[in-house]
């Protein structure tokens, strides 16, 4: 094990405050390390959040940083402003030449504690850096545009890099964006490794999100798609190791520039017996269970929808959607008038936060609706406990369901779905051979004692490196 070692573990816009698959994983990465002293570093949108998570005994320390609150400088920069912005615009030659730009002259010049958000517009070479990108990508919007979204972007890269940063063995970022930006710079400031972690990939996530937001416009879009690229390229140029949970995920982190022999696979984990120890019991009628947060990502109104179209044609059929519906309050009222709506109110429940392996207990099948995920855990959990899954094909679900496309469909294909669940409900004993299967499955990959067992492994020897 790795006893006696500190790791700095650095997590943007999730645990300790918001619950769902990563912040799940954070937590138990830590209780499964308790030799492991870790100093937990958060990047958050707002301040004032209330944990959704009790730390465990060996987070030794706990900082919060709110990205986009300014901060008031205590020192300047080494040799000055313009040697400073030189370093800058060094900077975004070599992201323009889709090189790996040489952070550490810029970290050279940045204490900690000094926050360019002035001297990026004051000095005269960066205000014509500013000018001259706007002419040749921005010719079209008026300037102001474009220099506020300059600089909110490139403030928050600012405050990242001007943060006092604890001292550890080794540093973990569990995505690249500003987590894994804040893990480049405590690598380059105190000489120690960084490892990192991807669920899903940072860039392409913010990329869907900026590609739907109505109020970026113009070249905004492409430039904080751009920033977000960026910032993933750094982050895999600088680490020593990048870990992704399957290989279609690593295949696209080397397609980015990560060194094939820096990059591995270690899938997620769950606690086999707490699931498989669920006592199935077979309850009337024909339940149908989704897993997971009441908000946009989960695609709830294609689970209701589908819904709408199973209980024509199964009349026994109860729906459960299991999860807590207070993140997005908006998105759940939205959800509850289309219950209402389609007359589902007598069959169709929002149990809330719940202890899940209650309803693992007797569902007849699992949804997964989502628009993105990784690997998620609940499918994991259903297989644990013996259900068949059916789903969007995201991530590695069409992985983990073997490609079958009788229990896949594409995003927000309710009928689809609602034909993978009457394929269940009509074929039971294929069904219970799945199940088997799947659990054995499990049982081989997906044990995680042995997945952080191997996160111990790397970091005794990632510390012993430098």
């Amino acid at each position: 094990m790795a006893e006696g070692i500190t790791v700095c573990l650095l997590v943007e816009g999730s645990y300790p405050y918001i619950t769902g698959g990563v912040s799940a994983w954070v937590q138990e990465l830590i209780s499964a390390l308790p030799g492991v002293s870790f100093s937990l570093f958060t990047i958050s949108p707002k301040p004032g959040q209330t944990p959704r998570y009790a730390l465990p005994a060996n987070v030794v320390s706990h900082r919060d940083i709110v990205v986009n609150q300014k901060r008031v400088s205590r020192a300047g920069p080494r040799g000055g402003a313009a040697a400073f912005m030189n370093e800058v615009r060094a900077l975004h030659d070599s992201f323009a030449a889709r090189a790996l730009p040489r952070l550490q002259d810029v970290i050279a010049r940045v204490p900690p504690g000094y926050y360019p958000y002035k001297d990026s517009v004051r000095d005269p070479g960066a205000w014509e850096m500013i000018v001259s990108a706007n002419s040749r990508h921005n010719p079209v919007y008026p300037f102001s545009d474009y220099f506020w979204a300059w600089k909110s972007a490139h403030d928050m890269v600012f405050t990242i890099l001007g943060e006092e940063m604890p001292e550890a063995d080794l540093y973990h970022a569990v995505c690249t964006g500003y987590a894994g930006l804040a893990g480049v710079t405590a690598k380059l400031r105190f000489g120690r490794p960084l490892l990192l972690t991807e669920h899903g990939l940072y860039h392409k996530e913010r990329e869907m999100e900026i590609k739907r937001a109505d109020f970026v416009k113009g070249y905004q879009r492409d430039m904080w798609i751009s920033i977000y690229t960026g910032i993933s390229r750094l982050c895999y140029g600088y680490a020593d190791l990048v870990i992704s949970l399957f290989e279609q995920n690593r295949r696209k982190q080397i397609e980015m520039g990560v060194d094939e022999d820096k990059a591995i696979v270690i899938p997620n984990g769950i606690d086999i017996p707490r699931f498989s120890a669920v006592a199935r019991e077979k309850r009337e009628g024909f339940h149908v269970g989704l897993v997971g947060r009441v908000v946009p990502i989960k695609d709830i109104k294609t689970f209701i929808l589908m819904a709408k179209i199973v209980a024509g044609s199964i009349p026994n059929a109860r729906f459960w959607c299991i999860g807590p519906t207070d993140e997005d309050p908006a998105y759940y009222e939205d959800c509850c008038a289309l219950v209402a709506s389609f007359q589902l109110a007598d069959r169709f429940t929002f149990t809330g936060k719940a202890d899940v392996r209650g309803y693992y207990s007797f569902l007849d099948v699992l949804l997964l609706t989502s628009v993105r995920e990784a690997q998620p855990l609940v499918i994991l959990e259903a297989f644990a406990a013996g259900l068949p899954v059916v789903s969007t094909r995201v991530g590695n679900v069409p992985e983990l369901l073997d490609y079958d496309e009788r229990f896949l469909a594409s995003s927000k294909d309710a009928e689809k779905l609602s034909q993978a669940v009457r394929h269940v409900h009509d074929h039971p004993e294929e069904m219970r051979g799945l199940a088997r299967k799947n659990r054995e499955k499990v049982d081989r990959f997906y044990d995680k004692t042995r997945v952080f067992e191997r996160y111990a492994d790397l970091y005794r020897t990632l510390s012993r490196r430098s």
